[in-house]
């Protein structure tokens, strides 16, 4: 039997999901590392110190939120919890910085 769709209509799922996880894993890790050193600056940490220990964990974050991106059901979901948290997380990133005297 022959299916009624196109490669392409098939493929555009698959596309979807793997943009949503790398650049909606981008935009999520780069909120939680701008909030993370923010946060380790405003508790007295040197910024060499906290870039490095952000960055470290950066790459354990990616992992997670990769994995999970393709583990969850609603593509729509992923963009939203990925993106939407990565934009809130550099919102929160800029408050905290506003608010410290850094």
């Amino acid at each position: 039997m022959k299916s009624s769709h196109s490669p392409s209509a098939r493929a555009l799922p698959v596309i979807s999901r793997v943009a949503a996880s790398l650049v909606g894993g981008w935009i999520f890790v780069w909120g939680f590392a701008t909030l993370s050193i923010a946060a380790l600056l405003a508790a007295g940490l040197s910024y060499g110190d906290a870039r490095t220990l952000v960055y470290l964990l950066a790459f354990l974050v990616f992992l997670v939120v990769l994995c999970w991106s393709f583990a969850t059901a609603s593509v729509l979901r992923v963009w939203l919890a990925l993106a939407g948290g990565g934009a809130a997380m550099t919102a929160l990133c800029w408050f905290v910085l506003r608010s410290s005297p850094v």
